[in-house]
């Protein structure tokens, strides 16, 4: 028996086109038959380092949702480590979060959280 059938694989973004906004590239893994998550996100945006790129392993989970077009919702969480800027040395533990509310074809809206800030009400789509 196929042990991968029953996972697929999810590529997107979420985040608004306007330039200097944070985006959220989204790799995932989806197991169909519980809804489990894994995967790794990367938040890019036009700052300095640390700020301008960060990497995070995430799981999270899909649920059915059953509200016309939108057929998914989806949580995803996860940490990763922060660099103090210059000329401090050291990191600290930063959460991560995020929530789509997406179609069959992972078209929709969301957000997500990260070290302090939040972006709200952003496009979601698959690549």
């Amino acid at each position: 028996m196929n042990e991968n059938k029953g996972i697929y694989r999810v590529t997107g973004i979420a985040g608004s086109d306007i330039a200097g906004a944070p985006r959220l590239h989204f790799d995932l893994l989806v197991v169909t038959s519980t809804g489990k998550v894994s995967g790794h996100v990367a938040i890019t945006q036009a700052l300095p380092l640390p700020g301008g790129n960060i990497s995070v392993t995430v799981t999270g989970q899909v649920r059915g949702a059953g509200l016309g077009p939108i057929t998914q919702l989806v949580v995803l969480s996860g940490t990763y480590l922060q660099p103090f800027p210059p000329p401090a040395i050291g990191e600290v533990t930063e959460q991560f979060n995020a929530h789509f509310a997406v179609d069959a074809h992972w078209q929709g809206r969301g957000g997500f959280t990260y070290g302090g800030h939040d972006v709200d009400d952003v496009p979601v789509r698959s690549a």
